[in-house]
């Protein structure tokens, strides 16, 4: 169930026939979203949406070869899977999100720390992670991310 390739162009070519069309219009409206400064790329292996190097040149602490990642889909066995590290790290965002969810989706929310899982595709919020994806500009996740999670 998993999408391969080595270009955002090839993920969203290689993704399983029963995946395609929510996962497309998934990245669709993540991108639609996207504040300016981040861009969608290949971020350890899978579909990310990232700080660049020509904003971030440092990259990630762990990986400094990879961007700075922020958000990210991937189909896996049983679910599409969207993860997003500002409600991993700003708990008043995880909490608004939290709050949100059932006024979009009759499903319950299945969500590890930066993680929700989709399992039942025709009920995916679009619009939710639409407003989620706007919430935080690059310059406050970079401010996030050096405050909470670089090693100094």
């Amino acid at each position: 169930m998993k999408a391969t390739g080595k270009t955002v162009k090839e993920i969203l070519i290689n993704l399983p026939e029963d995946r395609a069309e929510h996962f497309k219009k998934l990245h669709d409206v993540i991108v639609k979203n996207l504040p300016i400064g981040f861009e969608p790329a290949i971020s350890y292996g899978g579909l990310g949406y990232v700080v660049p190097h020509a904003i971030y040149p440092a990259g990630y602490h762990s990986k400094p070869t990879e961007a700075l990642p922020f958000a990210g889909i991937a189909s896996q066995k049983n679910s599409i899977n969207f993860y997003h590290m500002g409600i991993y790290c700003k708990p008043e965002l995880l909490n608004w999100f939290v709050n949100e969810y059932p006024k979009h989706s009759k499903q319950k929310l299945d969500m590890g720390k930066s993680c929700v899982r989709f399992k039942k595709m025709d009920e995916i919020p679009y619009k939710l992670i639409g407003e989620l994806m706007k919430k935080i500009s690059v310059k406050e996740w970079i401010n996030s991310y050096e405050t909470l999670y670089k090693k100094k």
